[in-house]
């Protein structure tokens, strides 16, 4: 009998738990280890961020579901992992501290033959002084954050109808952050609620990143086919956002939020401030802080960790000039390579370097994206993670052999407003792959016949099924496996 424990429960580590459950006999232990109780759809954190949906909506308690799967969840945090075990325990295990309020501050040590690393991010608000829901920015970045800034918006509004004029910043809050998609498609629904509410003519949105062009994405950018042209993401999006009289802050470094005020520096080096009435700032993310020990209780962090606390995995993370860096520097099978039993996926695993091409301000200061990996990318690694496991223990095959690097599989984002069936219109781009691969596609770094972007209601359809067909697969209702990642 083998234990196979998965830290987190996010897309990614619910994904690989429930095709672990699925396809291993029942002998096998399945053990998902959490500090939230519940499963969170992400990507319609947005609606909820804008009021068209509820927290409810777009999240589940996860107990239910894995207690009818026959799956073991433990509501706690990892805080250590010792992969040789220890001087009093043989077997490899993780330390946690329960979360629930039943058993909240609880230590326990869990054994396990194989380990699956999905913590996701820390949501690093500290970087940025100011930043952050406790202090003088919002977030979407998870539902309750979200339902927040809902309720701040709705304040906005009800003062824009008395007459007053207001000031919208949106996009990243600090140099290194990622998920510009997620920023992007806040803008995108700000505009839809505020023309909704008929407040549009009262508001000034602005959208500050620290991509080098807009479009970047974290992904260096991307060519798309777009109405039987050939056209960048850099003029797809400045489009979008001229035609909603959407301004834009780019190649910025916000490094202090004050209340109504954001201070940022620029690659050119200057330094800038911009008041506002609501700031809506997505935060750098960071590993969620894991140590580790070996078995005589030493620390051996940076063996599975690099310095921002992601996991190594099979990737190269020689340090080397930009002009060097390729499509197979990325990791394919994502399994550790000190301990062959440890597997990462999605956020948590260390990317070898950045999409976009590293800048620094006149100052030192870096302002880049960091690379996405989140939604259907995290949920495909979380997936093979699995399945590589599964063959290890049913076949003894110790080498892996289903491989998901970004470097090989495309992705789709899904801008769409509102959450109705006919009042919504989305902007979609599919790419492929993710990270641009030079070599095999030496003029564009992606292959053009899958790499498009359309504006629409048909997006908006395929974002609202991707809404209530990721839920149900989440939910392992019947055949849920059919449905893809």
């Amino acid at each position: 009998m083998s234990r196979i424990v998965v830290l987190g429960a996010g897309i990614s580590g619910h994904t690989a738990a429930s095709y672990l459950r699925k396809l291993l006999p029942k002998e096998h232990e399945v053990v998902v280890i959490s500090p939230n109780s519940k499963w969170n759809w992400i990507p319609s954190n947005i609606w909820v961020g804008v009021g068209e949906m509820e927290p409810e909506d777009v999240t589940f308690e996860l107990g239910p579901i894995y207690k009818k799967a026959g799956i073991v969840f433990k509501q706690a945090k990892a805080i250590a992992i010792y992969p040789e075990g220890s001087s009093t325990i043989s077997k490899p295990f993780v330390q946690i501290e329960h979360t629930s309020k039943e058993s909240f501050g609880n230590q326990e040590n869990i054994e396990y033959d194989y380990l699956i690393n999905t913590t996701g991010p820390k949501l690093n608000f500290e970087a940025t002084q100011g930043l952050g829901p406790e202090k003088n920015s919002l977030s979407v970045c998870s539902a309750q954050h979200a339902k927040e800034t809902a309720k701040e918006l709705k304040k906005t509004i009800e003062t824009m109808k008395k007459g007053k004029n207001a000031v919208f910043l949106v996009g990243t809050g600090h140099g290194q952050s990622t998920c510009q998609g997620a920023a992007f498609e806040y803008a995108f629904n700000l505009d839809f609620i505020l023309k909704k509410e008929k407040v549009k003519d009262k508001a000034k949105i602005v959208y500050i990143t620290n991509e080098y062009e807009l479009g970047d994405f974290g992904m260096g950018g991307v060519h798309i086919k777009n109405g039987g042209y050939l056209t960048h993401t850099k003029t797809f999006t400045e489009s979008l956002f001229t035609e909603r009289n959407v301004s834009w802050i780019k190649r910025a470094h916000v490094y202090k939020v004050e209340p109504n005020k954001a201070y940022y520096e620029t690659l050119s080096g200057n330094h800038n401030e911009i008041e506002f009435d609501f700031a809506m700032l997505i935060p750098p993310f960071a590993g969620v802080g894991l140590k580790a020990y070996n078995k005589l209780n030493e620390d051996i962090t940076q063996t599975l960790f690099v310095p921002n606390g992601f996991m190594k995995v099979d990737a190269d993370y020689t340090q080397k000039p930009y002009e060097e860096w390729k499509a197979s520097d990325w990791p394919k099978t994502y399994q550790n390579p000190t301990y062959k039993n440890i597997f990462a996926a999605g956020i948590a695993f260390a990317p070898p370097h950045s999409i976009s091409k590293p800048m620094k301000s006149s100052n030192g200061t870096p302002i880049f994206p960091t690379p996405p990996r989140t939604g259907m990318p995290s949920a495909i690694i979380g997936r093979n993670c699995a399945l590589n496991i599964i063959d290890m223990i049913k076949y003894g095959n110790q080498t892996p052999k289903h491989t998901a690097s970004m470097a090989e599989i495309g992705a789709a984002c899904v801008a769409s407003t509102g959450a109705g069936f006919f009042s919504g219109t989305a902007a979609s781009i599919t790419v492929y792959p993710i990270v641009p691969d030079f070599e095999k596609y030496p003029e564009y770094g992606r292959d053009l016949l899958y790499t498009f972007g359309e504006i629409g209601l048909a997006g908006h359809w395929i974002k609202l099924l991707l809404h209530y067909g990721f839920i149900y697969k989440a939910k392992l209702k019947p055949f849920w496996f059919i449905l893809p990642e």
